[in-house]
């Protein structure tokens, strides 16, 4: 991937004023995959919207890091049960 596809940490703790231990905790729990190009770390652009959310969630409504893995991982379930849901209906779709 090239640089211009990645924004580097500071700049992130600087444009969302958040602390950068914060995205270090973030890294730590497995919520975001951060990249080390030439000793400084940066988020691909593509994590972002993921970052928003979870900052909303901690700075706004003071979910803990523990919470917003347990809620990251109740979301990625409910879409994965959706995901099952629209395969059956088409399956079902077939038989009608």
């Amino acid at each position: 991937m090239k640089q211009e596809e990645y924004i580097e940490v500071k700049e992130i703790c600087v444009v969302y004023q958040v602390e950068h231990h914060f995205i270090e905790q973030l890294q730590d729990s497995g919520l975001l995959e951060l990249v080390l190009i030439e000793q400084k770390h940066y988020l691909p652009y593509q994590f972002i919207p993921r970052f928003e959310k979870l900052k909303r969630l901690h700075y706004e409504l003071e979910i803990n890091i523990e919470g917003l893995e347990a809620i990251e991982n109740l979301l990625e379930r409910v879409e994965n049960l959706q995901e099952q849901n629209r395969q059956l209906k088409n399956k079902l779709s077939i038989y009608e």
